[in-house]
């Protein structure tokens, strides 16, 4: 991989002057993840955040063919695109040397839920492309509803945290598994504070034949109320406890990327983020916090068995 003075010299895909928050974690993921290649790119993104603060007409912050999809089907513009791609090389009015990498980007919203059988569908049929689902973990762009990916406690607008509820009460949905359920040749967890872990990772999925999914934890400052400064301290904080392992599959072989030194308590994450706070005052939820404590821990060691290197 090349080191980050190298990378420095490459042509920014998503340029400055778009219109997301300062802090946000989808911006810096997909300025890493579009780093990794140096081929033309033709991008596709759902509606969210993403979509609309980069394209706001007639202006557009993207270096690169841009094809701005429904909430839930980016996956099945990308991949026809992808088709067509093919279909022009087979007829020959385009050269068959001609290489060209085509990627979708996702918010959990548009991946997690309404987006996922556009997705399902893309992986099975085998299409040449990759997917990134950007994970802020709630509907971010309309509003902080709660989605598929948003964890147990977290307060949403559509599940906030009061006399009758603690947040949401169910777990997040494991996305990438589902995905690796596919049979796909590659996929991948990743984060921003890790950018040499994760354009490594995007790297190889640009390489592949065949589709190939990361899943990218891209804090919201807002959505998860912290100031705008920490997104990466708290992209950390999710890793160093356990609540988002970085790992990769490969042909269905599994691979940890990194073991923290120190495994955190889960509540050093929580506490760093507003949407959790009704757990810590006036009383702490003692209760709530072990139930979340326990399924990380879970969750953790079916990633460690699974890579070998169970504790």
């Amino acid at each position: 991989m090349p080191n980050i003075k190298e990378l420095s010299t490459r042509p920014e895909r998503l340029t400055s002057g778009h219109r997301l928050c300062p802090g946000c974690g989808a911006s810096i993921a997909v300025r890493q993840i579009l780093m990794a290649t140096e081929d033309p790119v033709v991008v596709g993104a759902a509606t969210g955040c993403l979509e609309v603060a980069t394209t706001i007409y007639p202006f557009t912050a993207w270096n690169t063919p841009f094809i701005h999809n429904a909430f839930e089907n980016v996956a099945a513009t990308i991949s026809g695109s992808e088709t067509a791609f093919r279909a022009l090389q087979k007829s020959g009015k385009i050269s068959k040397d001609k290489q060209i990498k085509f990627i979708a980007f996702g918010g959990d919203g548009g991946t997690y839920d309404i987006g996922l059988q556009s997705l399902s569908g893309a992986l099975e049929r085998g299409h040449n492309f990759v997917y990134v689902c950007y994970d802020n973990e709630a509907y971010m762009n309309t509003g902080i509803q709660r989605s598929g990916a948003t964890p147990m406690c977290a307060s949403t607008t559509t599940a906030p945290s009061g006399k009758a509820s603690l947040g949401k009460p169910q777990f997040r949905k494991d996305l990438t598994q589902i995905a690796v359920a596919h049979n796909i040749p590659y996929a991948a967890q990743g984060t921003i504070a890790y950018w040499s872990d994760l354009v490594r990772k995007a790297e190889k999925a640009f390489s592949v034949d065949g589709p190939a999914f990361l899943n990218v934890l891209s804090p919201c400052y807002r959505g998860w109320r912290f100031d705008q400064e920490k997104t990466v301290e708290v992209s950390k904080l999710a890793v160093d406890t356990c609540f988002w392992p970085l790992y990769e599959v490969v042909n269905g072989e599994y691979k940890l990327s990194r073991k923290p030194k120190q495994k955190l308590p889960i509540t050093d994450w929580l506490k760093a983020q507003g949407r959790f706070k009704h757990l810590f005052s006036p009383t702490e939820q003692s209760e709530a916090i072990e139930q979340i404590q326990k399924e990380v821990d879970a969750r953790w060691q079916k990633v460690l068995k699974l890579c070998g290197e169970a504790e």
